[in-house]
């Protein structure tokens, strides 16, 4: 496993496109649990599951329940960067890292310091109003009792994409076109099952693709190098 960290820090060094492209694995070692891990959010036991609740049509038609799960499991506010977003914030200050595309909706990434971060899946920390748009922050969304509401009445919706929601056009083509001009991709922290997030990486044109999960993926047959580790024994060697 040494070796294999050594050969992926040899790849950081000569590479000065970097796109790193991560998942919910990547927030786990700051304490937020994933969602299709034995102890993920999946296989948690609630009245509905939660693919059910984090839809649209569950959140238009029983949004207090959809808050109720929402206030109890997605609040990320009271969690902290880890070693992984505070080094790929660091190689983005080095102008190595181009982008972090994420699957994640906590803003981790923002809080360890990183500017050009693509969120496919929206921010816990972005909600608008339905009926006129006015942005509120994620402290008051949180803080609400039951259904968080606008002065003007409105109810207030997270900016994250749900299940049955699309992705975001804008965001979606400024991640293909990073991956595409990347010499090397990072994909880490990610079961790469969930489309069309995971198939963002057959865009990828440059020389090493680096896959780092705890588990085996799909793509792994298309990588130069896969590591089996947790991404803090892997990111707490660099820029040492």
């Amino acid at each position: 496993m040494e070796e294999k960290i050594q050969t992926f820090l040899e790849m950081l060094n000569k590479s000065n496109n970097i796109v790193f492209f991560g998942g919910a694995g990547v927030s786990t070692e700051s304490g937020i649990p994933d969602f299709r891990s034995k102890d993920g959010l999946y296989n948690q036991q609630y009245e509905y599951p939660p693919e059910t609740i984090l839809s649209h049509t569950f959140f238009m038609n029983q949004t207090e329940e959809f808050y109720r799960f929402y206030k109890n499991k997605m609040n990320s506010l009271k969690y902290e960067p880890n070693i992984t977003h505070k080094k790929l914030a660091e190689l983005e200050e080095q102008g190595k890292l181009k982008a972090i595309i994420t699957q994640n909706i906590d803003g981790l990434h923002q809080k360890a310091g990183s500017k050009n971060v693509y969120e496919l899946h929206g921010s816990v920390l972005r909600n608008y109003c339905m009926k006129c748009n006015e942005f509120y922050d994620a402290k008051y969304v949180f803080k609400s009792i039951d259904i968080p509401k606008c002065s003007c009445g409105g109810i207030i919706k997270p900016d994250v994409v749900l299940y049955e929601e699309g992705l975001n056009d804008e965001i979606l083509r400024n991640s293909v076109i990073a991956i595409t001009k990347a010499d090397l991709l990072i994909v880490a922290g990610t079961s790469l099952t969930v489309q069309p997030a995971s198939g963002l990486i057959n865009y990828f044109r440059g020389e090493n693709l680096v896959l780092i999960n705890r588990d085996s993926t799909p793509y792994d047959y298309k990588a130069n190098l896969v590591i089996n580790e947790t991404l803090g024994k892997v990111f707490e060697k660099v820029n040492k």
